[in-house]
């Protein structure tokens, strides 16, 4: 039986896990059949990179999630995409739609957060009256 689960990567201490369609009696970072996707719980928010017609393909076939991936999954809208695409509606509209919930999902809002505060702090020392410092008086 062919289950989609994580296989981990990373150095010790920073894990990041690759999505993987694997036999079900295969050591977790043994063999697979093939990578459907990334996630990396570390940034903020967490990086999820998923091949949704492939995964839609391997549980057509059969395939089983883990409690883990259908967690990531459900989590990126990808099972909610999943019963839409079984229910009948077209794949192209599903995966056009899963790319733009990546990119929207994958913005970092501290980056966005530190951009606006710069622009903050310029546009604060802008709005501050200048005072003139009085020249010191020379004595001949």
């Amino acid at each position: 039986m062919v289950r989609i689960r994580f296989r981990r990567t990373g150095a010790r201490g920073q894990p990041s896990y690759r999505l993987v369609a694997a036999d079900k009696e295969a050591p977790r970072d043994g063999r697979f059949i093939e990578i459907l996707g990334f996630y990396n719980p570390r940034t903020e928010p967490a990086t999820i990179q998923l091949k949704e017609d492939r995964i839609f393909d391997w549980i057509q076939k059969g395939a089983q999630l883990s409690d883990s991936a259908e967690k990531v999954m459900r989590s990126a809208g990808a099972l909610d995409r999943y019963e839409r695409y079984k229910q009948g509606e077209d794949i192209e509209t599903l995966l056009e739609e899963s790319k733009a919930a990546e990119a929207a999902r994958n913005i970092n809002p501290k980056t966005t957060q530190v951009t606006q505060g710069s622009d903050k702090s310029k546009q604060s020392e802008e709005d501050q009256p200048i005072v003139e410092q009085p020249e010191p008086e020379i004595e001949d």
